[in-house]
């Protein structure tokens, strides 16, 4: 997980920052004493979760515009006064956690945490907030305020899952299990063109190539794959393959360039999975496991098969999904 970050500008900011940051975690530094204002930020915009300005909201605006890109995208952005009175996200209130952090940073040091996101400001259901607390990336962040403009105009928001949601629904939030009509879907796999769709992070990658093969294969691949399984590539969370592909150009760069993670297992750890897996005489005499991409989708998924071997231009792919269950929380309060 990447990490906070706090920048002060004088040394009664600079303990608050100290504080926050051996409370929160994180690395404090001090403007002009090592860092400066344009670099610090330009650093921490693209290498940390959150960015705590401590001192004046003018300067952290000044400081992040040039790189503010989307909400998807943008980290959380929060600024305290020096005085711990008050702490104001700029950014990122919801996907980012703007607002969380805020209310953390209070936790600490008896801030009051300023939201003015307009269902934070009137009490009502946060979409986007409740999309990163139940681990979804946001598949279409434009259809947010479609679903916050509804819920503060009192109507009834329809949410489609095919898992039950646990807890008490939120005002003016209901889950449907028609398939068809709904405000929002919480799914691996579907899509809509009006409704916000959130894809949960839980698929594991496996993957088996020949030596040698280019990352535009296994693009290709994955292009393949997710076509006939109709699942969205933002519901996977990492990829996995054996410990014999470890330095394989080709593959790191798919996952480099896909943002995933890959893990890589022995062939006896490979052996250790449980499932009906699609044996091959041929995998087993290279590798000494009969399967390996779709053992290692289960081992790094933690859960069973969703989607068994797909195969082609030396490239075998798999899909297993890990254990899901989805809250209605949405805020640390258990709103």
């Amino acid at each position: 997980m990447k990490p906070l970050r706090y920048l002060s500008f004088s040394d009664k900011g600079a303990l608050l920052a100290e504080r926050l940051a051996a409370a929160l975690g994180g690395e404090a530094s001090r403007c002009g004493q090592g860092a400066s204002l344009a670099g610090w930020t330009q650093s921490a915009f693209s290498q940390a979760r959150g960015l705590i300005f401590v001192g004046a909201a003018g300067i952290a605006v000044r400081a992040i515009a040039p790189w503010v890109r989307s909400k998807s995208e943008d980290p959380a952005v929060v600024v305290v006064d020096e005085c711990g009175h008050f702490a104001v996200p700029i950014l990122s209130g919801h996907l980012g956690g703007a607002n969380d952090l805020a209310r953390r940073i209070s936790a600490v040091c008896g801030a009051v945490p300023v939201l003015t996101t307009a269902t934070d400001a009137n009490g009502v259901f946060a979409v986007d907030e409740w999309a990163k607390r139940q681990n979804c990336r946001v598949l279409n962040p434009q259809a947010i305020k479609n679903v916050s403009s509804a819920v503060l105009s009192g109507r009834t928001v329809q949410v489609y899952s095919p898992w039950p949601i646990s807890g008490e629904p939120p005002a003016f939030v209901e889950q449907t299990e028609n398939g068809e009509e709904y405000d929002v879907r919480l799914d691996v796999c579907g899509g809509s063109k009006t409704a916000l769709c959130l894809a949960p992070r839980i698929l594991a990658l496996g993957i088996g190539c020949r030596r040698g093969v280019h990352q535009s294969a296994l693009e290709r691949a994955l292009r393949e794959l997710l076509a006939a399984s109709g699942v969205q590539a933002g519901a996977v969370f990492t990829a996995a393959s054996i410990d014999l592909k470890r330095d394989e150009p080709g593959l790191l760069a798919f996952c480099e360039g896909r943002g995933w993670p890959c893990r890589f297992y022995t062939a006896q750890e490979l052996e250790t999975a449980q499932g009906d897996f699609t044996a091959s005489a041929f995998v087993q005499r290279v590798t000494g496991v009969d399967n390996v991409c779709e053992r290692s989708a289960a081992l790094a998924s933690g859960g069973s098969l969703y989607w068994k071997k797909s195969a082609g231009n030396g490239v075998t792919m798999a899909l297993a999904i890990a254990p899901y269950a989805p809250t209605w929380r949405w805020q640390d309060d258990g709103k």
